[in-house]
């Protein structure tokens, strides 16, 4: 009796996936985007600074997750944001979903095969640093992964990106500087610090808060480092900047709620629009 040879799906998604996902995108538009941005909870709202924009609705695009978390759209914008091309990712994914971190940063292949070399991520967090507050932006200098997986396990293939990539510079330098040097153009406070990634979707207990803290994280969320880990092994240039959207200080600790968290994270949202359209523009300039 004979067998179906079975496809390994690393293979598949270069071979199949990602061509598929391409081909479905491009029926939509033909731009090539330099710069990708992924637009975390209750940060959507930048969407609506681009201009010329063409929407894509994950739904239409093959193999793409969807967005079950509130205030995640599920969708790709592309246009332009300061003279520079543009697609954003106005919603993202999480392991908590049920996701694998394959198909959480399935996307990101999708936007570096598009044409973009550089990610910008953004995400809502919480605050561990007793010297920040709700509300801050924190400029990401380096992360910990603590979800217990890693988006690289499985067959390595050249065309992604090597098998052994370094990440002792997860978060480019120089879009660092430009950061900073936007931050204090446009007199916004900008922490710089450590963020580590947990699986959620519970919030943490007052002795996980003391034990990340401890590890020497600043800031703690759900999110961002996969795609990040993702982005690295193809080679893009990340930025990552996060709203402290509640302090998480175990001897001070206050339940808080979702709606609160979106709500704190949608109040600084105009700060950290403002930032990364002076980076934008910065990059645009140099």
């Amino acid at each position: 009796m004979s067998t179906v040879p079975t496809v390994d799906p690393v293979v598949a998604e270069v071979t199949t996936r990602l061509p598929e996902a391409l081909a479905a995108v491009r029926a939509h538009t033909d731009m090539v985007p330099g710069l990708a941005i992924i637009l975390g909870t209750g940060l959507g709202r930048l969407a609506q600074e681009i201009e010329d924009a063409v929407s894509v609705p994950y739904q239409e695009i093959p193999h793409f997750p969807l967005s079950t978390v509130e205030s995640h759209s599920g969708r790709l914008i592309f246009g332009v944001l300061e003279g520079r091309r543009v697609v954003a990712m106005q919603g993202r994914f999480h392991r908590y979903e049920g996701y694998t971190l394959q198909e959480v940063t399935f996307p990101v292949r999708v936007l570096k095969l598009l044409g973009a070399e550089v990610l910008m991520v953004s995400n809502a967090c919480g605050g561990m640093n007793p010297l920040w507050s709700p509300g801050d932006l924190v400029l990401l200098d380096d992360h910990i992964n603590l979800l217990g997986d890693n988006p690289l396990i499985g067959p390595n293939l050249a065309e992604l990106g090597p098998r052994f990539p370094d990440l002792s510079e997860p978060y480019d330098r120089e879009l660092q500087r430009l950061a900073e040097e936007a931050a204090l153009a446009e007199r916004i406070v900008l922490r710089r610090g450590v963020y580590v990634a947990v699986t959620g979707p519970n919030l943490e207990t007052r002795a996980e808060y003391r034990m990340l803290r401890a590890l020497g994280a600043d800031v703690v969320g759900m999110s961002t480092v996969p795609e990040v880990i993702v982005a690295r092994h193809m080679a893009m240039r990340v930025l990552g900047i996060s709203i402290i959207t509640d302090a998480c200080l175990p001897d001070a600790l206050e339940p808080a709620s979702v709606e609160k968290i979106i709500a704190t994270a949608m109040s600084a949202e105009p700060k950290l629009t403002a930032l990364i359209r002076a980076v934008v523009r910065r990059m645009s300039a140099g």
